[in-house]
Order: structure tokens, then C-alpha cells, then sequence
């Protein structure tokens, strides 16, 4: 009643309720519970909040609580205003945030293309079902829904995108502003997938397709034959290929230096370039020496060729779900070992491959450079000798 029937007066004054509790009443009328404190040895005041909204009841409950913290050697004051900064920021947050926040921290780890790659795959499978949510909100069902949605035409690609949102979660944990990751142990309400390796031709079967591509030539763009040609010698990666920029050729020394960037593994690689290789990249040089790149787009030439175009020409070959652009690799190792004795140390680092362990990559810096040019040469003569027969 007292609370009540207090009437406003010219100055503010209190009305104690005891243990620094007391309810102020301003000179316009309002009335709002504070509680006095020391902490530290130093007096403070924090608001409650205004009578009646605020009742005598709830003032005294949240001034126990509130000496709880003294007690514990926590400033109230601080505390208030740590929790509005979280809340502030678990409003702004939502998951399309945090995902951006976290790409921007791991971007200058990665590859410009593997940058743009994770970007698009946020944009297009996570955020069109998570994005607006707020970290706290997302449940584990709400997750692994998302993710079978993916899994029905890509189910390695949902295991993926399972990591890659596992990696957002754990950073909003590290960096306070999340509690738990709902991605935890989803893997078990996912299809079992096994990667299998890209679709390769045997070694037997090679007379065969080499045949097929030479008759193909008549059919297809000149650029695109001369691709698969390439590809065929050098068995690079397939965007090591398309990407590939005229001042990485040295014809003199018949080289070809892919820069780390462009590797898979972030270090160059060296490829000796056969006769034939070299004759090819001269046909190319006559048709666009001009361009930026030795395969530039055929729409776009200040871009490089698509590299499914190969792999359209493959289907078109006949040998769809047989032959893949990453399968020149695996026929051009089984060629080299079977059947021209290489041991497989040297032309495994044809392939740029590296030593898994750590330790063999520190000290194995063995390149066979002048191996690996007279094998590339007789490579490049066995594919010929096939042909003539």
C-alpha cells in the first residue's frame, strides 16, 4: 500500500525496504526499484525495474538473487550487461551469418575456387533452409532434414555439407556464441556411402579407345581434340589442364611448370613435355596465342574452357560411366608400370602426388626430374606405337 499510495514531490526520494533495496519516486510520478550494493569496497546501484510492472514480491526475489552474485564476487552490473551483448548478438546472428563470419576466417587458408565452391554450396543447399535461424533455434531434426534433402542426388556431397556445418557450429563454440552443434552423430541417420574411384579403362582396353578418339577428331571441336590429347599425354588434373596460361610453357627447355596455386597439393609440378606434347601445344599456339589461356571458353575466351566438355566428348565416345578426364591418370600409371617397367616412385610423382607421411615429406625431395623426361618421352612413343598397329 505504501508502494501504492507514494505521491510524486518536487525532488526524488526513496523508500527503504531493506538490505539496500528501495523503490524511488521521481518528481513525475514513476517509481523505480533499485537496489544499493558494495562490492570491492565501492558503493554501486543497479535498477530492477518500475513499480507496479515490477512487484514488491519480484523486486525482493530478484535482490536475492542478485546478492547470490555479490556473494560469488560477480558484479551484477557487468554481469546485465554481458547477457544483453549475447542476446544482441544471438539476434543478429543466424546461422547465414555465422557461416559468412566463419568462411571470411578460413578463406585465406583456401583456394580462390575452393572459397567460391563452399560459398555457392552454403547459398544453394544450407541457407535456403537454416539461414534465417538463430544458432540456438537449430535443432538436430531441423539439420539432418536439410541435409537428406541433399542426400536424395548427392550423398557424398550431404556428408560434406555435414562437416562443413559442423566446422560453423564449433567456431560459434569457441567464440561463445553457441552452446552445442545439432550436426553431432547425424551421420547415423544418413545413407552409408563408399567413394569409389573415378571410372578408368583398363590397360587392355586402350588399343580400343585410342582408336575411337582418333576416329572422334572428325566430330568435335579442334580445341577439344587436342585436349584430350593432352590430357592423354601429360595426365594432368583436368582443371590443371583448361586453366592452363601460356607463360607456364617453356618450349625450349620442353617444360611445363603448373604453379602451386593451381596444384592440388599448393606445390608446383614440373611435367616434361614430349615431342608430341610440344607439337600439340604449337597447333594451340597457332589458334590462340593471344588469349590469356591455352583453352580459352568458347563462349567466354577470357575465361578458360569448361572442363565437362571433355568428359561430354567422352560420353559422346561411347564410353559414359567408363572413362572419366581424373581416369587419364590411373591408365596412364597402369601403361607406365605394366608395360613400360616404370617403378612406381617415379611415376607416381609424374602424377604430383606426394608421400602421405609428414616425416617421408620432409625429407623425400627427390624429383626424378631426368627420369621422369625420358619416361614421358617413351610414354608418348608407346601411344603412337598403339596407333600404327
Amino acid at each position: 500500500m505504501t508502494c501504492q499510495t507514494a505521491k510524486p514531490k518536487p525532488k526524488p526520494y526513496k523508500l527503504a525496504d531493506g538490505e539496500g533495496l528501495y523503490l524511488e519516486v521521481t518528481p513525475y510520478g514513476t517509481k523505480f526499484w533499485r537496489l544499493k550494493y558494495r562490492l570491492q569496497g565501492k558503493e554501486k546501484r543497479i535498477s530492477i525495474g518500475a513499480y507496479p510492472a515490477v512487484s514488491v514480491a519480484d523486486a525482493r526475489k530478484a535482490k536475492d538473487e542478485i546478492k547470490r552474485d555479490i556473494k560469488a564476487g560477480i558484479d551484477p552490473v557487468l554481469k546485465r550487461l554481458q547477457a544483453a551483448q549475447i542476446q544482441a548478438l544471438n539476434q543478429k546472428l543466424d546461422f547465414r551469418a555465422m557461416a559468412i563470419e566463419w568462411h571470411e576466417k578460413q578463406k585465406p587458408l583456401w583456394k580462390p575456387k575452393h572459397a567460391d565452391i563452399i560459398k555457392h554450396r552454403f547459398e544453394k543447399y544450407i541457407f535456403p533452409c537454416l539461414g534465417s535461424f538463430s544458432l540456438a533455434d537449430i535443432q538436430p531434426m531441423m539439420m539432418l532434414n536439410c541435409l537428406q534433402k541433399i542426400e536424395k542426388t548427392a550423398p557424398d556431397l550431404s556428408r560434406r555439407m555435414k562437416a562443413v556445418c559442423s566446422h560453423v557450429f564449433k567456431y560459434a563454440i569457441a567464440t561463445g556464441r553457441a552452446e552445442r552443434d545439432p550436426t553431432y552423430g547425424l551421420e547415423a541417420a544418413m545413407k552409408k556411402f563408399k567413394r569409389g574411384h573415378y571410372a578408368s579403362i583398363s590397360v587392355d582396353e586402350f588399343p580400343e579407345f585410342l582408336a575411337r578418339l582418333t576416329d572422334y577428331q572428325a566430330h568435335v571441336h579442334r580445341q577439344t581434340f587436342l585436349a584430350l590429347r593432352l590430357l592423354l599425354l601429360t595426365f594432368v588434373r583436368t582443371g590443371e589442364l583448361v586453366e592452363a596460361r601460356w607463360n607456364e610453357i617453356n618450349f625450349d627447355k620442353a617444360m611445363w611448370v603448373i604453379p602451386a596455386e593451381r596444384m592440388k597439393m599448393n606445390l608446383p609440378h614440373i611435367v616434361p613435355l614430349s615431342q608430341q606434347s610440344l607439337a600439340i601445344f604449337r597447333e594451340l599456339s597457332a589458334l590462340n596465342a593471344h588469349r590469356e589461356f591455352i583453352f580459352p571458353g568458347y563462349y567466354n575466351p577470357k575465361k578458360p574452357m569448361n572442363k565437362n566438355t571433355m568428359l561430354v566428348a567422352i560420353k559422346r565416345m561411347g564410353y559414359n560411366g567408363k572413362m572419366t578426364g581424373h581416369g587419364f591418370r590411373s591408365l596412364a600409371l597402369g601403361i607406365l608400370k605394366e608395360k613400360l617397367g616404370y617403378p612406381h616412385d617415379i611415376a607416381d610423382r609424374q602424377l604430383a602426388h606426394v608421400p602421405k607421411s609428414g616425416v617421408d615429406r620432409a625429407y623425400d625431395r627427390a624429383q626424378f626430374l631426368p627420369q621422369r623426361t625420358k619416361m614421358m618421352q617413351e610414354y608418348a612413343d608407346y601411344i603412337d606405337n598403339v596407333l600404327a598397329r
